[in-house]
């Protein structure tokens, strides 16, 4: 395996426990190991992390890992513990106490049984920042209820806004094409985080964070929430319009479909005389952002015929001369390919022990002291239990030994 540097990030030097799994939990985690953290991943023996099994498809590496457990789960050592047995249990409370950051996203009061709540934590790390992520928070009538992404989209109000309008074929609501409620809170989660860790170099003070997949989703509804809740218009399911933009969609070109996304009314005049529609900048009807929300339809009426008569990539060509924003809808493959995301260096390849290449999106932040590090494949369950074990806590081998053959811990898969 390629040698990598040592951790050298924005958060060398902080060690965080990782009891979670699947995605909202591990994101957060994951995020953290770029940034130079340590994560410990605990995992059940035997089982491992439930997104192992979320293919296909599969890493061709004998471990029949899915690409689905890999893109959260760089950046971490596994290890696999039953807490269920009350030595195990003691171990997983060890690892805390020499822990600076716990992440948990077991069900409301699911850890206190075992002692690895927060309450009984923090009784012997006053200073553990300590964040769990639930369904729907640590208390309300619903704290107790199962939380998952595409129920809380549908919960939230997000499926409401998604989707083909009334009438138009295929309309209903529509959930969004990534896990979008588990990957706001996790990105939640590591804001959380760092200013508990900047309060904690303060004060000296740990805290537990409690963040709800409900919450987080209800924030990430911005403007959407913000027209009901300071204008009184219910957002409503409308393809690819936007609810206050005009032009702000996609238009049919002669040969395919391109975006045009303006944001002023600068770039809508722009727009006019690209398009020799000159007259519409000044049209009352048109003149002003407002103006244009509320006259939608007769703009378009307008503007599609004039669009439909251009080729596709001579008006994208014709719209970046004119510094208009607008471009082509991509697959995922092209989008991967794009000549920018080759210069940003977004996709990233890093080995497993044995050589397996795996391939990543990279922390998308470009530091200027401080860059992400990517020094660790996504491991295999329990791949990193002994050294663990024997470096955090000082367990010789024998004693490894005899809590391997009583399944305390587990060794690889």
């Amino acid at each position: 395996m390629t040698s990598q540097p040592e951790p050298a990030g924005p958060l060398a030097g902080i060690r965080v426990l990782d009891l979670s799994r699947v995605l909202a939990g591990p994101w957060c985690t994951q995020m953290l190991g770029d940034l130079g953290a340590e994560v410990i991943k605990v995992e059940q023996p035997g089982q491992g992390d439930d997104t192992r099994r979320w293919g296909p498809p599969f890493l061709d590496d004998g471990s029949r890992d899915s690409a689905y457990y890999l893109c959260a789960n760089r950046n971490k050592r596994s290890i696999a513990i039953d807490m269920a047995r009350p030595e195990g249990a003691a171990l997983i409370r060890r690892l805390a106490a020499e822990a600076d950051v716990v992440v948990e996203n077991f069900r409301v009061g699911g850890l206190a049984k075992y002692g690895l709540d927060y309450a009984a934590l923090s009784a012997v790390k006053p200073d553990l920042v300590y964040c769990s992520i639930t369904g729907f928070g640590q208390y309300g009538p619903d704290k107790d209820k199962g939380g998952y992404d595409f129920l809380i989209q549908g919960m939230s109000g997000l499926m409401s806004v998604t989707g083909q309008p009334d009438g138009q074929p295929g309309a209903g609501p529509m959930k969004a094409g990534i896990p979008v409620a588990d990957l706001s809170t996790g990105l939640y989660a590591v804001i959380s985080i760092l200013a508990a860790l900047q309060h904690r170099s303060r004060t000296g003070e740990g805290q537990h964070i409690d963040l709800a997949l409900l919450d987080t989703q209800l924030v990430m509804l911005a403007n959407q929430a913000s027209n009901w809740l300071n204008g009184g218009a219910e957002p409503r399911r409308m393809g690819n319009l936007h609810p206050n933009m005009v032009p702000y969609q996609v238009y049919s070109c002669s040969d395919g479909d391109v975006i045009v996304a303006l944001g002023n009314d600068r770039q809508f005049a722009g727009l006019c005389r690209m398009l020799e529609l000159d007259g519409l900048a000044t049209d009352p009807r048109f003149a002003s952002t407002a103006a244009r929300s509320e006259n939608r339809d007769a703009l378009n009426a307008l503007l599609e015929p004039a669009i439909a008569g251009w080729g596709s990539e001579a008006l994208i060509a014709a719209m970046e001369m004119a510094k208009l924003p607008g471009g082509r809808i991509n697959s995922v493959p092209e989008a991967l390919t794009l000549p920018q995301v080759d210069a940003r260096g977004l996709v990233r390849e890093i080995e497993r022990e044995d050589g397996t290449a795996v391939r990543f999106l990279g922390f998308p932040g470009q530091f200027s002291a401080t860059p992400p590090i990517y020094r660790k494949a996504p491991p295999r369950s329990a791949e990193d239990t002994e050294s663990v074990l024997s470096a955090a806590l000082g367990l010789d081998q024998e004693e490894i030994a005899r809590l391997l053959a009583e399944g305390i811990i587990a060794d690889r898969l």
